[in-house]
């Protein structure tokens, strides 16, 4: 498990538009979020995406570079992409599970043809501008995950307040 003040793992991960993305390489003026999600599979993960799509302007408003991460193929993050129309999150593909455990996240097997063999429960991490973990919500189960408006209130109270990192100890 990582707490708050530690370094996140590095990670480098293929975008759907044909990029590469990589934690290093962030400079934001705040922060970094890096959203993990089930995949094309998940209802739930579709809701939170579109949500996350309305809201990009705010984040990127508050300094906030964001990425979404899931373990789901090329051809299935591209068809995610595109089905659920997705024009700013930057959408990652091929996470590993070994990537995933790295960070904390959980994995599960799938339950039905749908779902990937295995892939990452939710995750939502905010890295500071050193890629330090500053707050992460961790879910095992698809539901009960963090509404985005909640996190842009966190962050402007954090913004506002000086307000340190918890939960280290």
């Amino acid at each position: 498990m990582m707490k708050p003040r530690e370094k996140a793992p590095n990670l480098k991960i293929n975008l759907v538009n044909g990029t590469q993305w990589s934690l290093e390489e962030q400079h934001p003026e705040n922060f970094t979020l890096v959203l993990f999600y089930r995949g094309k599979h998940c209802p739930v993960c579709k809701m939170q995406l579109k949500d996350l799509e309305r809201k990009m302007e705010d984040f990127s408003s508050r300094g906030v570079n964001v990425i979404a991460i899931s373990v789901n193929t090329e051809e299935v993050a591209k068809e995610t992409h595109e089905n659920w129309d997705l024009k700013n999150v930057p959408l990652g593909y091929g996470l590993s599970v070994e990537e995933g455990r790295e960070w904390g996240l959980f994995i599960s097997n799938a339950i039905s043809e749908k779902e990937p063999d295995q892939f990452v429960e939710p995750g939502i991490f905010l890295l500071d501008k050193e890629g330090k973990v500053y707050w992460e919500s961790i879910q095992s189960m698809p539901f009960g995950r963090p509404d985005f408006k909640d996190v842009l209130n966190g962050i402007d109270y954090i913004l506002k307040e000086g307000y340190p990192a918890r939960g280290e100890a």
